[in-house]
């Protein structure tokens, strides 16, 4: 690793996570988050100055130890998350669960655990949210309720931690693992070329790490054109 600051990126073995790895690949050191860490290691291969930061983001004992390592930290960027699908009468209380614990425990939790390394530098999070965390749809409770939530604590976060700079960003249908498993789970086709690119998402948030600092982007809209 270099002197250059440092971006720690959750989910960044593929997707959205990946894809904002490469945008900071040439302006910051990179820790690269997730559980499978022969893709992460992957990812890390093809990169300058990133190494893989392998840890299961439910397991508190493993994230505790990972986040010791870190005293002064940059960019946090949450792209980690799960969906879960069905209408609010067939989904079992163990997806809601599942649901809550990764995309708004684990963030509130791995975040709580890296604040005197954020506070630090002073650092910026991002919040990889998702439309579903404006609009709530059929069949979408569960994951939907988690992204109105990790918008919540987005707000409360950059309300507490004025030094921070705290991002939510909340894309349309993007090209991504998740995005084939919804169209699955929806009954049709996944073709690539009809959603965003992850790339595109992803220069979203690098422009809003790069923002001068005496600005603060507070929460990025972006869909897909028609």
């Amino acid at each position: 690793m270099t002197d250059r600051p440092l971006a720690l990126i959750t989910g960044a073995s593929r997707g959205i996570g990946a894809a904002v790895a490469t945008a900071l690949a040439d302006t910051h050191d990179l820790l690269l988050g997730g559980r499978d860490e022969a893709a992460l290691e992957a990812v890390a291969a093809s990169l300058p100055n990133a190494r893989p930061w392998p840890v299961e983001l439910t397991d508190a004992v493993a994230l505790s130890a990972a986040a010791a390592g870190v005293d002064r930290l940059d960019v946090l960027v949450h792209s980690a998350g799960i969906v879960r699908l069905g209408a609010l009468a067939d989904v079992p209380a163990a997806d809601w669960r599942d649901s809550f614990e990764v995309n708004v425990v684990a963030v509130a939790e791995l975040t709580r655990m890296l604040l005197p390394a954020l506070r630090a530098a002073p650092g910026h999070v991002v919040l990889v949210n998702s439309g579903s965390g404006l609009r709530a749809n059929p069949r979408w409770g569960a994951y939907a309720a988690s992204k109105f939530a990790l918008r919540a604590y987005g707000d409360v976060l950059r309300a507490e931690e004025p030094t921070l700079r705290v991002t939510s960003v909340h894309p349309g249908r993007t090209a991504t693992d998740m995005q084939r498993a919804v169209r699955t789970f929806e009954g049709g086709d996944f073709e690539a070329d009809r959603y965003m690119d992850p790339a595109s998402v992803a220069k979203m948030i690098a422009a809003a790490v790069a923002t001068p600092a005496d600005a603060h982007v507070h929460e990025i809209v972006i869909r897909q054109r028609p």
